[in-house]
C-alpha cells in the first residue's frame, strides 16, 4: 500500500511483480501435480482389467481416488493458521517459508511406495502451497493501487494458471512407468530458481498502533457477515471446480481413452481460453463489478464442465475449455472479494478462512462425486454424466448471497 510507506506496484515489468507471478507459478506447478499425474499414479499402484467401472479403467476405484483427493483437499484446512500467521509474523515471511517447504515436500511425492504415500506427501505441500497462493494475492491487493488492482490480480491468477499447465505439458512429454516421479522431482528446480528471489519482496506496513487479533484464525465482529457470505460463495466454486478439475486426465485418459499427450496438450491449449477469460474478466469487474464477475464465471463454469463429463472426446473437449475460460473470469474477482472487504490487520486471516471454505466445497464434492461413479457406471458415450449433474448444479443458487456483500471496485482499503 503507497500510503504506507511500501512500494506500489502498478507495472507487470516491475521486479515484485515478476517474482509475485513467479512464486504463484511454482505453487502451481507443484500442487497441481497432484492431479496430473493421478491416472499414472492410480495405474501404477493399482490393477487395470477388462471392464466398465471406474477401478477396471483406471486402476483404483471412484471412490478410493475420490477419498485420496478429498484427503489433500482436507489436509488444506490447514492453510488457514499458516495464512492466518502472515497477520502476525509478516507476509513475506510465511510466504518464503510456505513456498520452500511446500516445494521440497513435493519433491519427496517421487519417492511414493504406495498410492497413500503419495496422498500423505500432497497433503502435506497442498496447504502450504495454497497459503502461498492466498498469500501472493493478499500482498498483490495491498501493494497495488485501486485503479490497477485487478490487472494485477488476474497478472497472479495466470501465473498459477501457467504453472498447472505447465505441469500437464510436462507430464504429457515424460511417459513410463515412472513418469509421475519425474513430474515431482522438477518440483526442485523453481525451489533453487524462484526461492532466493522472495527476499526482494516489500512487507506491506501495518498502521501505526495497528495489532494482530488475539486469537489465530480470529476476524472482527463487524467483518463476520461478508465473510460467511464470501464463504458460502467459494464454498459453492469448491464444489463444482474440485472434483471437474480433479478428475479430468483420469476421465480423459482412463474413462475416454484418449492419450495422455492429447489430454496434456488440451489442459496446455486451454490457457488460451484462461487468458480471454481473464481479459474478459477483468473487464467484466470494471464495468458490473466484483460480483457480476463471480457469479457469471461460477454459472458458466459449473455448466460447462457439467457438459464435459456428458460424454463423448468432442463434449469433453468443448467443455472443458470453455470452464477454463469461465475460471479465468472469476478468479481475480473472487480474490478481490476475499480481500478488498476486509481490513488490514486480519486480511489475510479472512483469505484463509475464504480458502478453507473452498476447500470444504472441493471435499464434498469430491466425496459425492466419486461415490456417484461408482453407482453409475461409466463408459466412452455416457461419461460421468449422472455424478457431474448431481454434484455441480444443485448449488448454484447460493450464489444469491452475492447480493448481500458490498462492491469491491468502489472501496478505498481499510
Amino acid at each position: 500500500m503507497a500510503d504506507r510507506g511500501a512500494p506500489t506496484l502498478v507495472r507487470m515489468a516491475d521486479p515484485v511483480t515478476v517474482v509475485l507471478f513467479a512464486v504463484a507459478l511454482a505453487a502451481g506447478f507443484a500442487s497441481f501435480g497432484s492431479v496430473t499425474a493421478l491416472d499414472d499414479v492410480a495405474r501404477h499402484f493399482g490393477h487395470v482389467v477388462s471392464g466398465h467401472s471406474v477401478q477396471d479403467v483406471v486402476g483404483l476405484s471412484g471412490s478410493v481416488l475420490g477419498l485420496g483427493l478429498s484427503s489433500l483437499r482436507a489436509a488444506s484446512l490447514l492453510g488457514l493458521p499458516l495464512a492466518s500467521l502472515a497477520d502476525r509474523r509478516g507476509r513475506t515471511p510465511v510466504l518464503r517459508r510456505t513456498l520452500v517447504v511446500g516445494l521440497l515436500v513435493t519433491a519427496l511425492a517421487a519417492l511414493s511406495p504406495t498410492y497413500w504415500f503419495f496422498v500423505a506427501c500432497f497433503a502435506v505441500a497442498r496447504p502450504l502451497l495454497g497459503a502461498t497462493t492466498t498469500l501472493v494475492q493478499v500482498i498483490t491487493v495491498e501493494l497495488s493501487l485501486r485503479a490497477h488492482r485487478m490487472r494485477l490480480l488476474a497478472v497472479m491468477t495466470a501465473g498459477t494458471a501457467i504453472g498447472s499447465g505447465l505441469s500437464a505439458l510436462v507430464h504429457g512429454l515424460i511417459r513410463g512407468p515412472d513418469s509421475f516421479r519425474w513430474l515431482f522431482v522438477l518440483a526442485l528446480v523453481p525451489l533453487v530458481v524462484v526461492a532466493p528471489w522472495t527476499s526482494r519482496i516489500p512487507e506491506p506496513r501495518f498502521r501505526p498502533g495497528e495489532h494482530p487479533m488475539a486469537h489465530l484464525g480470529e476476524v472482527g465482529h463487524e467483518a463476520a457477515g461478508a465473510l460467511v457470505r464470501v464463504a458460502i460463495v467459494a464454498f459453492v466454486i469448491g464444489v463444482a471446480t474440485g472434483p471437474a478439475g480433479g478428475f479430468t486426465f483420469v476421465y480423459g485418459e482412463g474413462v475416454l481413452r484418449m492419450l495422455a499427450r492429447s489430454v496434456s496438450l488440451l489442459v496446455v491449449v486451454s490457457g488460451v481460453a484462461g487468458f480471454v477469460g481473464l481479459v474478459a474478466g477483468a473487464r467484466l469487474s470494471a464495468t458490473l463489478g466484483r460480483r457480476a464477475a463471480v457469479a457469471v464465471g461460477t454459472l458458466v463454469t459449473a455448466l460447462a464442465s457439467a457438459y464435459a463429463y456428458s460424454g463423448g472426446r468432442t463434449a469433453f473437449v468443448a467443455g472443458y475449455v470453455v470452464g477454463v475460460g469461465a475460471g479465468g473470469v472469476l478468479a481475480p474477482s473472487m480474490a478481490a472479494l476475499a480481500t478488498e472487504v476486509f481490513a488490514h490487520r486480519y486480511r489475510a486471516t479472512a483469505a484463509g478462512w475464504i480458502a478453507v471454505a473452498g476447500v470444504a466445497g472441493a471435499i464434498a464434492g469430491f466425496a459425492l462425486f466419486g461415490y456417484v461413479s461408482d453407482v453409475v457406471p461409466a463408459g466412452v458415450a455416457t461419461g460421468l454424466r449422472v455424478p457431474a449433474l448431481v454434484t455441480f448444479l444443485p448449488l448454484l443458487p447460493a450464489l444469491w448471497v452475492l447480493r448481500g456483500l458490498p462492491e469491491g471496485r468502489d472501496l478505498d482499503l481499510a
